[in-house]
């Protein structure tokens, strides 16, 4: 697909396309083989923007084949390619074994280790943060939530109920126990998303 195309007529793909997810800070749309991330929060173009610089790093160190590119970005959007996501368990993301799962390559083990160590990146477990690519193997597609983003301005923000945390507990509308979206103590609105609780 031809990016310019894309980002010419990136409005209208949005109201047309399909929401695949929603984070604190961003969510994404899925049209074709690619993904649309919008930002709900600054916090989200700023995590866009590490893993733009991240990718960079870790081509430059030809560890990039594992992680998902940037294809286009600006201050309302970033472009990726889809992966398929990873299948949920009991509808939530859950921890992946790092050494230990086959779907794991040597060059994405040195990729997480360099965001890890010099990237100040983090939060590699999670299976939300990971899709399959064509041959079966993990590709890394939310990379930048980095420790000092983290520790000095999601926190302050999710504890004063600005942004979400996510909660495991039964949705009040289908009563199904999966992640909610929860904001802040005081928020008592049990809904998931399927169920109408966005933002």
């Amino acid at each position: 697909m031809d990016i310019s195309k894309v980002v010419e007529s990136i409005d209208d793909i949005i109201k047309n396309a399909k929401m695949i997810g929603i984070g604190s800070t961003r969510k994404v749309y899925r049209n074709e083989n690619l993904v649309i991330k919008t930002f709900l929060h600054p916090i989200g173009y700023a995590q866009s923007k590490n893993e733009y610089e991240m990718y960079q790093s870790l081509e430059m160190q030809r560890l990039e084949k594992h992680i998902a590119p940037i294809l286009f970005m600006n201050e309302k959007y970033v472009v990726q390619p889809f992966y398929e996501q990873l299948p949920l368990n009991n509808y939530c993301s859950y921890d992946i074994d790092l050494e230990s799962d086959s779907r794991m390559t040597e060059d994405l083990k040195a990729a997480l280790d360099v965001i890890d160590k010099e990237l100040d990146g983090f939060d590699f477990k999670d299976s939300g943060n990971y899709g399959l690519n064509e041959e079966g193997h993990l590709v890394l597609i939310d990379y930048g939530m980095t420790k000092t983003l983290y520790e000095e301005q999601w926190v302050p923000l999710a504890e004063a109920g600005t942004l979400p945390q996510i909660r495991f507990e039964k949705c009040q509308v289908c009563n199904i126990e999966k992640e909610l979206r929860m904001y802040g103590e005081n928020d008592t609105d049990l809904r998931c998303v399927a169920c109408g609780k966005d933002h």
